[in-house]
Formats: C-alpha cells, sequence, structure tokens
C-alpha cells in the first residue's frame, strides 16, 4: 500500500515545506547559522541585512514566514515594519528575535500577530522548532483549505463527503433519482453510512415532509406493525388511546427503512401491500388509509442471498429492487480518509469543547494501513477518542484488529480464543456460536456493543445465539 498523501512532514531530513522564508538578520556570522539551519526546512529562503532590504524583496517575492532580528539600538524599526504590513492587510507569519528584554516590545510584537519572541542568547534549535511548528501549522491550512475546495461539491449532500471515484458516482446518481418517487434499496455494510445517503436522497426530493428513520432489528416482531401502521384504541393489551404510525409522520416525506432484512416474513407481507396500493391498515382498524410516502430501505447483507434461504420475501425483493445504491466500505475509498479525519476532528472538536487532533504523517499513514471492520463510524470513533485524550492512541486498532476473523477459520478461532484444541474437531456452528458468546463477554454482556464490533444487528446476534439453544 502507497502512503498517503498527507505530508506535514516531522523533521527537516525528510523533506522541505513548499514554503518560502524570508530571514533579516544584521550581524553576518549569525545570519549565515541561521541560513545554514533553516534552508533545509523550506524550497526558498532569502536573507536581507536590515529592514530596507526585507521590504524590496517582499515586493518581489510571497514569502510565508520572516524571521527578524530587531536591532538593539532601534527595536522600534522591526516593530513598525510589522504594523506597516499588517495595516496592508499582508498577514505574513513573523517571528521576532532580539537582544532587547522589553516586556512592552514583546507585548506590541505579540498584539500584532507576531507567532514567537525569542530574546537573546536562545539556542539555535528553539528557532528551528519555531519555523518547523508554523511551517507544519500552514501546511495543514493549506491542506485543510484544499480539501474542502475538492469536497465543497459533496457537502451539500447531508454529509456525505469524498473525492474518491466511487463516491463521486455515487453522489451522481442520488442526484438523478432523488427527484423521483421511485423507492430505493441501499446495500453496505455497517458504519458505511446508509441512513446518510437515504436522508441526502430526501433531502434532494423536494418532498415537503419529513425523514422518519426506524431500525426493523431494533424493534420486537409484536410492536413492528404497531410502530409502521399505528393502531386503534383497545386493539390489543396495553392499547389505551389511539396512536398514529410512522408512515403518518412521513405523510409527503420519506420513511427510511433500516435493516429490512430483519423484518419478519409476516411483517414483509404488509409492507409488500402497502407499497403495492399506497395505502395501510392501522392495528385494529377496518379501513385502509391513503398514504404519499417515499419509501427507501436499507439492509447490511445481500437480501438476494436472505430470499435464497427463505428469510426475505422475493417479491418484496423485487419490489423494494427498483434501484439499489451500494455504499463502499471505507476500505476500498481510502483516498477520502484524510478528508473524513479532519471533517470529524474539526466538527467533534466544536461539540466537544477541546483542541483540534493534529494528525501527522505517521498518523495517517497508521489510520490507511488499517483494514476499517466498522468503516466511518469507526473512523468517527477512534477520532473522538484521540480529541479527548489529545493524540491517536498506539492501541486504539488494537482491539478491533483482534476480533476480526482471518481468512482460515481454523486460524482464526486459535487467535481469538487462544486455546489448544483442534479446531477441526468443533462444527462450524458451534465454532461461531463459541465465537459470539466470547465476543459477547467482552463487551461485559452488552448484545448491543457485541453487534456493532460484530457488523451484525442486535437482532441476528439473539438469533444466533439461540441456534441449538
Amino acid at each position: 500500500m502507497s502512503p498517503p498523501s498527507f505530508s506535514p512532514l516531522e523533521t527537516a531530513e525528510q523533506k522541505a515545506y513548499p514554503f518560502a522564508i524570508l530571514l533579516v538578520q544584521q550581524e553576518a556570522e549569525t545570519r549565515h547559522l541561521l541560513q545554514h539551519h533553516l534552508n533545509p526546512l523550506c524550497a526558498f529562503l532569502e536573507t536581507a541585512i536590515n529592514i530596507q532590504v526585507a521590504e524590496a524583496l517582499r515586493k518581489r517575492y510571497h514569502f510565508d514566514l520572516i524571521v527578524i532580528e530587531l536591532e538593539e539600538k532601534s527595536p522600534d524599526t522591526g516593530i513598525n515594519w510589522l504594523h506597516h504590513l499588517r495595516e496592508q492587510g499582508i498577514n505574513t507569519a513573523v517571528i521576532f528575535t532580539t537582544a532587547n528584554t522589553s516586556v512592552e516590545l514583546a507585548l506590541r510584537a505579540l498584539r500584532l500577530g507576531a507567532v514567537d519572541f525569542f530574546i537573546q542568547p536562545f539556542g539555535m534549535a528553539q528557532i528551528v522548532a519555531a519555523v518547523q511548528r508554523n511551517l507544519q501549522h500552514q501546511s495543514m491550512q493549506r491542506e485543510n483549505y484544499l480539501l474542502r475546495r475538492q469536497a465543497e461539491d459533496f457537502y451539500r449532500l447531508e454529509g456525505i463527503l469524498g473525492q474518491s471515484e466511487k463516491i463521486k458516482q455515487l453522489c451522481q446518481v442520488i442526484r438523478r433519482i432523488a427527484p423521483t418517487p421511485s423507492t430505493i434499496l441501499i446495500e453496505g455494510e455497517t458504519g458505511t453510512g446508509k441512513e446518510l445517503v437515504a436522508r441526502a436522497i430526501h433531502q434532494l426530493s423536494q418532498r415537503t415532509g419529513a425523514f422518519v428513520a426506524v431500525n426493523c432489528g431494533a424493534i420486537s416482531n409484536e410492536l413492528l406493525e404497531s410502530e409502521l401502521f399505528g393502531h386503534l384504541r383497545g386493539a390489543f393489551t396495553n392499547a389505551h388511546q389511539h396512536r398514529e404510525g410512522l408512515f403518518h409522520y412521513a405523510q409527503q416525506g420519506t420513511l427510511f427503512l433500516d435493516e429490512i432484512g430483519e423484518m419478519p416474513l409476516a411483517m414483509q407481507t404488509k409492507l409488500l401491500r402497502t407499497l403495492e396500493h399506497k395505502t395501510i391498515r392501522p392495528v385494529g382498524a377496518d379501513q385502509e388509509i391513503p398514504v404519499n410516502t417515499r419509501i427507501i430501505a436499507a439492509t447490511n447483507r445481500r437480501l438476494i442471498e436472505a430470499v435464497k434461504t427463505g428469510q426475505f420475501r422475493e417479491d418484496l425483493f423485487y419490489r423494494l429492487n427498483i434501484l439499489t445504491l451500494t455504499v463502499p466500505p471505507l476500505r476500498e475509498r481510502l483516498e477520502d480518509l484524510a478528508l473524513l479525519a479532519r471533517y470529524f476532528s474539526e466538527t467533534l472538536a466544536s461539540q466537544l469543547g477541546v483542541a483540534q487532533l493534529p494528525l501527522s504523517y505517521q498518523d495517517m499513514a497508521k489510520l490507511q494501513q488499517y483494514h476499517w471492520p466498522g468503516n466511518v463510524r469507526e473512523l468517527k470513533n477512534i477520532i473522538e477518542r484521540s480529541l479527548l485524550l489529545g493524540k491517536l492512541p498506539d492501541d486504539c486498532f488494537l482491539e478491533s484488529q483482534s476480533i476480526t476473523p482471518s481468512p482460515s477459520i481454523v486460524t482464526a478461532a486459535k487467535t481469538v480464543f487462544n486455546d489448544e484444541y483442534q479446531a477441526h474437531e468443533m462444527p462450524l456452528s458451534e465454532l461461531e456460536k463459541s465465537y459470539l458468546t466470547w465476543m459477547l463477554s467482552r463487551c461485559q454482556g452488552n448484545k448491543s456493543e457485541a453487534a456493532r464490533r460484530l457488523g451484525i444487528s442486535r437482532k441476528t446476534l439473539d438469533r444466533k445465539l439461540q441456534v441449538d439453544k
């Protein structure tokens, strides 16, 4: 795998920053010494012996950073020059060095936006570190700006971000189909952003009603019909009053049926009738009610396989499968990783009230090399954890890597359980159930968390744990 293009580098030996520096230093020996140390850090460096020469060079070239020595006899000259630059709207970063210990002088410089102020004698390493720090900051600002420009076309699609070819194609299809009333099926692994795609379709559909989402795998079979269609008072035990269903609240809008593959067969039959006749019948009602609701369904598994095993109605599948959108997993769109990481860092930092996360070249390389079983949702969680800790934790991927089976189920079993048994002596169904039970114990019995880590729904986990019980 090739390294990512993200490139604020950490040392001068790796590569120069693509910036220009102007060094203003009167004393020749110090000027040459600074030039020697700063030259490897940038693509272009010019020197000047005084402010007059510096101003002439500034008018001729663009500089990203100016390192100025304030003359001992007339320190105001450099400060006044900076004030003159700021009045012209020139915000070039400036670092001052001086033998003058006046606190007032330092405060004037900092008020004018100087990024650093060093009083002689100072170590050369201090100046080099300050220059590196500022150039890295500017490099990150430049890349953030470029990434925003490249991705600004996708910000309008309700949070869908990306510049990879797969995301561009997905967004093009969304724009084309959004104004139509057609039913849409969205497929993709857990955490890829299927609900974001559904919301983007609704946002661009110009439908006047609301976007209503429901997870079909999170509601019991008994309650799902009432949740979708509503019920009359007395329709069943504890039905003490009339209640409208989600179809009612999504009138003229969009109803998003997440985890449609977990819907029980009896409910699939009623949903098929609704799609065909554009009507619903609340539980306990005799009359059908017309509805004008667009259906968008989503699944983290291939429904055609569920059809073959009899777990999903074939006629409903073809009714939903008018157009299928596939949301790519993060490992297939690594070009978007830097953009997504920065977006989450920016938005989550604002929500949490903490500083944004500076991601180094090494951090981005680590993110690029990870296989992301939890996709964009996992990336968001890792960035949030990193923001809270102030850095990308060294062990942030270890747990997910250890719980992901390798292509060989025997190897995976030995790695996960760390038992000295012969895996071929255990039936596959028992091995799967043992793995699920082990994962549940890792999550202290939290089934929702275990299902999230396994990439399946809570309902699927319950069903698999019940097999042959």
